[in-house]
């Protein structure tokens, strides 16, 4: 620390200057904010309020995205280390403490609006996991109100995330109550035409909070719709990733949520 005190500012300048392509060169690709965790909650809030892009959570594969289209139909409510967002057809929940990091995958620095990641500490605990589908009951912490549903897990047996529906007296209660047990693989093929035709809410969870998303699921020939919906692609979960190609977390770390900043 002298030495660093008794050089010039042009000197420490350089050295800052070459701090990114030394972290390139040792393979370093995450970055980590130099947020206080009042300012992550300002952050969040901040791009809520003001509809300023997207939130995902999930896995490669099976994700929940959060988009506001019309700043006339956000709700945000925010606590002492909770924020809670309703808009329609969507609603999103967000555990945010001193457990939490905010990280960048952006090593250019060339990005006016970078991509945020919100990871969260390890050691805050994993969700419980399922190798097969699973009735976990009446959902407890549900945000959009409902009568009396009980929620699934879709057996992705994930520790990063997990993805459910939450049904109740319909043939896709019935239909699922068949495969409790089953891996996903073996049974989201018999069980998908239901889901598309009820179109149940979907819940997807990870170690930072939940996305829930209502309205209709699209047939593989439809597009997604333009605010709250879900994506559940076969083709992708194979790959296993957590987070897309160029985001690696490191291991004290597990995804929470990814902020795409609206183009």
């Amino acid at each position: 620390m002298d030495v660093w005190r008794k050089k010039s500012e042009k000197w420490r300048q350089s050295v800052w200057a070459e701090i990114p392509s030394r972290l390139n060169a040792l393979e370093v690709t995450c970055r980590r904010f130099p947020w206080t965790t009042q300012d992550i909650k300002d952050f969040v809030y901040s791009s809520l309020e003001n509809h300023e892009g997207t939130w995902v959570m999930g896995v490669v594969g099976a994700v929940a995205e959060f988009r506001v289209l019309d700043w006339k139909s956000i709700h945000v409510e925010c606590s002492e280390d909770t924020i809670i967002a309703y808009t329609k057809n969507g609603a999103l929940k967000m555990l945010i403490n001193d457990d939490v990091r905010p990280l960048n995958f952006d090593t250019t620095n060339k990005m006016a609006k970078p991509r945020v990641v919100l990871a969260v500490k390890r050691d805050r605990g994993r969700l419980p996991t399922h190798g097969g589908v699973s009735d976990l009951g009446e959902d407890q912490h549900a945000l959009i109100a409902e009568q009396a549903k009980k929620l699934y897990d879709l057996g992705l047996n994930r520790k990063e995330a997990r993805f459910c529906v939450r049904v109740t007296e319909s043939a896709s209660e019935d239909i699922l109550n068949k495969f409790i047990g089953q891996s996903f693989e073996e049974s989201i093929q018999k069980f998908a035409v239901s889901l598309i035709n009820e179109s149940p809410t979907r819940v997807v969870e990870t170690a930072l909070g939940r996305i829930e998303v209502q309205g209709k699921i699209p047939s593989p020939n439809e597009n997604s719709p333009s605010g709250p919906h879900t994506h559940l692609i076969l083709d992708h979960l194979t790959s296993k990733r957590a987070l897309p190609v160029g985001m690696e977390l490191p291991r004290a770390y597990l995804p929470g949520a990814i902020f795409y900043p609206a183009d």
